[in-house]
Formats: C-alpha cells, sequence, structure tokens
C-alpha cells in the first residue's frame, strides 16, 4: 500500500478500510442510536442505488437502440462507424451501473446453504462475508478510480472509430476543475469531434464500482443494527 497517499493527515486505506469497520463494529456494539444515526444517510443512498438502475436501464435501452440503428444503416447502405464501440460502452454501463441495485435487490447470486443452518450462525456468517465482500469492493472502486486517472495522465484515446464532441469532455472536466476555471475551460471548447478518451467509457465503471462497495458497507451496517438481513431476492410469481 506504498501508493495509498495521506488524506486529510492519514493514509486513504485507514479512510476506505478502517473507519467503515469501525463504524460497523459500533453498529453491532451499540446499535440503537448508531441505527438513528444512519437511518437519514441510507434513505439517501437508497436513492442513489435507485438511481444506478435507473441509469443501467436506460444504458440497456441504448443497447437496443443502437443495434436497431445498425440494423437500418445496413438496409439503407449507410455506415454508422463506432457503432459496435458505443454497443459496448453501453453495456459496460449497464452492468457496472446496476451492480448496487441488484445487490439491494437480491439479484445477485449468493450460496446460502451455510447461512440455513441456523439463525444465529448464519446471521455472524452472513456478516463476516459481507465485510470481506465490502472490502474486496472497496479494493476494487480505488483502482478504477486510479484507473481512470491514469488513462487521463496518458490521454488514452480509443482505437475504434468512434468520436464523441468536444463539449462533452468539457462538461465531465468541469467536475475536475476549480469552478474559476470554468470560462476558461468553455473558451477553449470548440464544436469539433474528437476520438473518445478511455477514461470517460471508464467512469460508470468507477460510479458503479463505489456505488457496490457503499452498499455493502450500508446493509452490513443494516444487518448488523437489525440482527437480520436487509437483501432478500424479488420471488416472482
Amino acid at each position: 500500500m506504498r501508493d495509498w497517499l495521506p488524506f486529510l493527515g492519514l493514509p486513504l486505506w485507514a479512510w476506505l478500510f478502517v473507519f467503515p469497520t469501525v463504524l460497523a463494529l459500533a453498529c453491532l456494539a451499540a446499535p440503537e442510536p448508531t441505527g438513528r444515526l444512519l437511518r437519514p444517510l441510507q434513505r439517501v443512498f437508497d436513492r442513489f442505488y435507485l438511481l444506478s438502475g435507473v441509469l443501467a436501464s436506460v444504458f440497456m435501452v441504448t443497447i437496443l437502440l443502437l443495434i436497431v440503428a445498425q440494423m437500418i444503416a445496413r438496409w439503407s447502405s449507410l455506415t454508422f462507424p463506432g457503432s459496435t464501440e458505443y454497443a459496448g460502452y453501453a453495456m459496460a454501463a449497464t452492468s457496472f451501473l446496476a451492480l448496487a441495485h441488484a445487490l439491494t435487490r437480491g439479484a445477485h447470486i449468493r450460496v446460502s446453504i451455510f447461512l440455513n443452518m441456523s439463525p444465529r450462525f448464519g446471521l455472524w456468517l452472513d456478516a463476516v462475508a459481507m465485510w470481506i465482500a465490502a472490502v474486496t469492493a472497496t479494493y476494487f472502486a480505488r483502482f478504477a478510480i486510479k484507473t481512470n486517472i491514469m488513462s487521463e495522465m496518458l490521454n488514452d484515446r480509443t482505437q475504434g472509430q468512434d468520436f464523441v464532441p468536444e463539449w462533452l469532455l468539457s462538461f465531465f472536466a468541469m467536475f475536475a476543475t476549480s469552478p474559476a476555471d470554468w470560462g476558461k475551460l468553455w473558451a477553449e471548447t470548440g464544436s469539433d469531434w474528437v476520438y473518445t478518451p478511455v477514461w470517460l467509457p471508464q467512469l460508470p465503471m468507477s460510479i458503479g464500482t463505489i456505488l457496490l462497495a457503499l452498499a455493502l458497507w450500508d446493509y452490513l451496517c443494516r444487518l448488523l443494527v437489525t440482527r437480520r438481513a436487509s437483501i432478500n431476492s424479488e420471488a416472482v410469481e
């Protein structure tokens, strides 16, 4: 962990792993006060999970529209450059943005044979498994963000035929620049189409993994507060 730089006086790994674990232990030791403290935040998190699911469905519909556009272009003897790359980006966005929402709906595959052996044993086994999953997802999210940063630093561009408008890149660049520099940023933005920078289709991966890690820590705390699993599969009649 040599490259886990300090943040606000502490190493980044302490903020990402130690503090959430301490919070989970606080939920275990004092469930009622920590539950009241976390409940407003959990309602906000639930909206984020739902929003990510909605965005995932939008990208899924986008895949369908791209396929239809490809068919129409082929029938009309027209070219649709970059359509395959756009469909791949939409598929990746669908997969990663749906992770947190699918977790909260019990759509992930979970082997529950040991959890059903006894309620008391299953509770602690579920908590340990969820803690391991939360640590793993947090580690994955950290390096997903690092991948975004490295792609931007190297100015890595797609090797396909897909292009994006320059104003779209400036829009996302606003979130990484000071508001005082926004005027200069847009003044230097042209109306051309440029090769897609790799960090742009990587953004849904980072967002999705962050939400998944947040959901796992969140539902671990809910499990320790209520002493029962909050992730239930939706039965389909």
